[in-house]
């Protein structure tokens, strides 16, 4: 079974209905939120990149001093650390973690946020810096003799790393982003394309435009999707926690108008959700309003088998991963592990199994 269960980790407890509180890097938080996702059956959990928040190696190499199996997603936008400088880092951390690091690129969506850190490079332009970026890396990771490399962003001498990834060929690269330019740029390279949670019907339509992009070079990928499941024992508990959560983010929001994105993915999650509030069985798009679509916001409402069924879903079209995060990260993360991914983890298997016998059958 192939299914990914991804969570999410951060130095400090914080969400769209919980203040930030306590020191900007806890260690306690980062001992006790690995090993709730371990202990809740998560295969891996993301770090973020934040342009005002801790260094997330920093954390991954701690997270993993405290847990066994867990793996680790470390968010990392090019453009900031030299990519053979950044491959070195990154495999010197995939042996530390025994073979339990992946990357994330993030290409960046603001220029706002892209300036914070000193970088003013074009929207488009940080999306091929990105695929540069990559090839880099891999570049770096698998020659065993020093190599040279000349594109429009990087150009090296002579480069050679004497440190390799414990995982081969090398460490597993997961992006993503809406615009025909990340389509263009990173679908090439990716082990894993990620997306937030729209209706299936878009779903499905960017998908087949990021598989045809992949396969122009003849690269397979696979994709991650992310939502926000709200859990509850009826449904109509599971909507009652949703509005309450709803009303805490707006409290939280307090009369400041949703921020409007520039990026693409959060344009076309807006636009789903000012035609219909809910799609599809239970995708609730409310909470994007709210915080104008940033990141991972529209939710999956409903008891664990309603989530785990709409869940399923996605993973029919492709998303092999699935990424959640709660409103309440702790708690949620130990709901999570108790109600929806052994539900979840069933309903592929049984999925799974049907295809394997379907395919049996059409060859004899």
């Amino acid at each position: 079974m192939s299914l990914e269960i991804i969570g999410w980790i951060a130095p400090r407890i914080s969400s769209e209905i919980i203040s930030p509180s306590g020191p900007v890097f806890d260690l306690k938080v980062i001992e006790k939120t690995a090993k709730i996702h371990e202990k809740a059956g998560f295969d891996r959990v993301l770090i973020g990149y934040f342009s005002d928040a801790p260094e997330g190696s920093m954390i991954a190499a701690h997270a993993s001093s405290v847990t066994n199996e867990l793996k680790f997603l470390l968010a990392h936008r090019p453009g900031f650390v030299a990519p053979t400088l950044a491959a070195r880092m990154l495999a010197t951390l995939d042996q530390l973690t025994k073979g339990r690091l992946g990357v994330h690129i993030i290409a960046g969506g603001s220029d706002v946020d892209q300036a914070k850190d000193g970088d003013h490079t074009e929207h488009s332009d940080r999306y091929r810096r990105s695929a540069e970026y990559i090839k880099l890396l891999k570049l770096t990771w698998t020659n065993s003799e020093p190599f040279n490399f000349e594109g429009k962003f990087y150009k090296t001498r002579e480069t050679h790393s004497l440190i390799k990834c414990y995982q081969e060929p090398h460490i597993p690269i997961y992006g993503g982003g809406g615009s025909n330019a990340a389509i263009d740029s990173l679908a090439p390279h990716l082990n894993t394309f990620m997306l937030w949670g729209e209706p299936l019907k878009e779903t499905r339509e960017f998908m087949t435009l990021v598989r045809n992009a992949a396969e122009k070079t003849q690269n397979s990928l696979s994709f991650s999707l992310s939502t926000r499941p709200i859990v509850g024992d009826t449904e109509a508990q599971a909507w009652e926690k949703a509005e309450n959560i709803l009303s805490r983010a707006m409290a939280m929001r307090g009369s400041a108008a949703a921020p409007k994105p520039s990026n693409i993915g959060s344009q076309r999650i807006l636009s789903a959700a000012a035609k219909n509030d809910i799609h599809d069985s239970c995708l609730w798009m409310k909470l994007a309003l709210v915080t104008g679509a940033r990141g991972n916001s529209t939710a999956l409402v409903g008891t664990p088998d309603t989530v785990a069924k709409a869940m399923l879903e996605y993973y029919k079209l492709g998303a092999k991963s699935l990424l959640i995060r709660g409103y309440d990260p702790l708690i949620d993360a130990e709901q999570y592990g108790r109600e929806l991914i052994p539900k979840l983890r069933e309903l592929v298997k049984g999925y799974e199994l049907a295809q394997h016998r379907n395919k049996n059958r059409k060859c004899t």
